[in-house]
């Protein structure tokens, strides 16, 4: 079998600005182009070169030519949000969405991969590291274009929002996306094309795993993976859909098995208040440098970090985020934790209004200007007068989900001697490696 296409969503854009590197086709007439180009959204329909169109197919004329984009944004509402120009091998396409111009690149998978693990971490990285990031990334691929072609399949479609008078319960995952695969930011997986050199080690590691992916002996795993899991691993359910999956359960990340009940608010205090060992509590820069980009490097506090708000900071920030108004804040009082200390559902107790949100991400979102780090963390209050907090310290662990891979452990791991893997098998107990492809 030859590798797969995916369709990758780029951006969004009242107005697109792109540079044709070498000759493209336009499939509808047959025109080829090159240089610089515009597109604008208008009316609901795509302008073109004097001409309006639902949509714009570009192919490559070789293998030689890409496509440039101007200002796409990366890291859309995290703390290192900016702007870059990207280059693109494959086709380019636009579609005229709801908002804007949707920008699409369709691309074989083996080089959205390699694009993948140079963009996710450096090119630098041990190559079992890098083998370990290939596998599961294409494994997480594949299992969502294979949910695409079956979203009625075993577990059935779930709802990702539940609403009422007392809590907001949502969740954020790839079915956001209706018109193509995956997008191209942190929320699916970070591709930048070509933008960066892709390093020969990087490719190899790539070709070498070429078609393997994880499998749970009768699907592909829906391989997940974040920055610091903070000492556990958490479950799946407890970020996304209730739906069990035996190989992103909770683990310890160390060679030590035992780890507390972290679902039991005593032992999350403790565990969160602590500095426990792990493969992924590491200051070793030389391995860091692997996982982390210059942007991720500005993030040094990752394995337990500590963020403190003034009362009027965060009554303001949970307004805005939320919505809704609670007045002061009163409390916040983990209702749920998942099996790494993660909050499931938060309530809010305000002077006006008291209400529950969940899960992990939307818990973050209300709770910082971007994002927490994560949603492991336990609250202290002080300067208290008549009854209300004049500050709140959040003290936590890790950054990100928590669940699958955990990228800074297994860069340790790798580090230490073991091979992909060993470090596949450590994170996704119970799974196997299979070449399809």
């Amino acid at each position: 079998m030859e590798a797969p296409v995916v369709n990758v969503g780029i951006m969004t854009e009242k107005a697109v600005s792109f540079v044709f590197h070498g000759e493209y086709v336009h499939t509808e007439t047959g025109k080829f182009l090159t240089g610089e180009h515009r597109a604008l959204f208008v009316n609901g329909r795509i302008v073109f070169n004097g001409k309006s169109f639902k949509e714009l197919f570009f192919e490559p004329a070789s293998l030689l030519s890409s496509f440039e984009l101007k200002a796409v944004t990366i890291g859309r509402n995290f703390h290192w949000q900016r702007q870059e120009d990207q280059c693109f091998k494959g086709a380019f396409n636009l579609v005229a969405g709801e908002n804007g111009i949707v920008v699409i690149n369709q691309v074989n998978v083996e080089e959205y991969l390699t694009s993948v693990i140079s963009s996710e971490m450096s090119a630098q990285a041990s190559e079992e590291l890098l083998k370990a990031h290939a596998v599961i990334s294409r494994s997480w691929l594949l299992a969502q274009i294979e949910k695409k072609f079956c979203p009625n399949g075993k577990e059935g479609k779930q709802p990702s929002c539940y609403q009422d008078n007392e809590q907001l319960i949502r969740w954020y995952d790839r079915e956001d996306h209706d018109i193509f695969d995956v997008c191209a930011d942190d929320h699916c997986q970070r591709y930048q094309g070509i933008t960066r050199a892709s390093n020969p080690v990087v490719q190899k590691a790539v070709h070498e795993t070429r078609g393997e992916i994880l499998t749970d002996g009768e699907t592909i795993c829906d391989a997940r993976f974040s920055k610091c899991c903070g000492g556990v691993t958490e479950q799946f359910e407890h970020c996304w859909e209730p739906v069990f999956h035996s190989y992103l359960t909770a683990l310890r990340d160390s060679r030590e098995t035992t780890f507390p009940d972290l679902t039991q608010e005593e032992e999350a205090q403790k565990w969160i208040r602590s500095v426990p060992d792990a493969f992924c509590h590491t200051t070793d820069k030389e391995v860091l440098c692997q996982v982390l980009n210059n942007y991720d490097q500005e993030t040094t506090d990752f394995y337990r970090w500590t963020v403190s708000y003034r009362q009027d900071e965060l009554a303001e920030l949970i307004l805005r985020k939320s919505g809704i108004d609670f007045g002061q804040i009163l409390d916040l009082i983990p209702v749920v934790r998942g099996t790494s200390g993660r909050i499931e559902r938060l309530k809010i107790v305000g002077t006006r209004r008291t209400f529950t949100i969940g899960k992990e991400l939307e818990i973050r979102r209300t709770l910082s200007e971007t994002h927490l780090y994560s949603s492991a963390f336990v609250v202290d209050k002080d300067k208290i007068q008549s009854g209300i907090p004049g500050r709140f310290v959040l003290t936590g662990a890790g950054w990100g989900h928590g669940v699958g891979l955990c990228q800074i452990g297994a860069a340790m791991m790798a580090n230490e001697g073991y091979n992909y893997r060993q470090i596949l098998f450590h994170y996704f107990p119970g799974a196997g490696v299979e070449r399809r492809y």
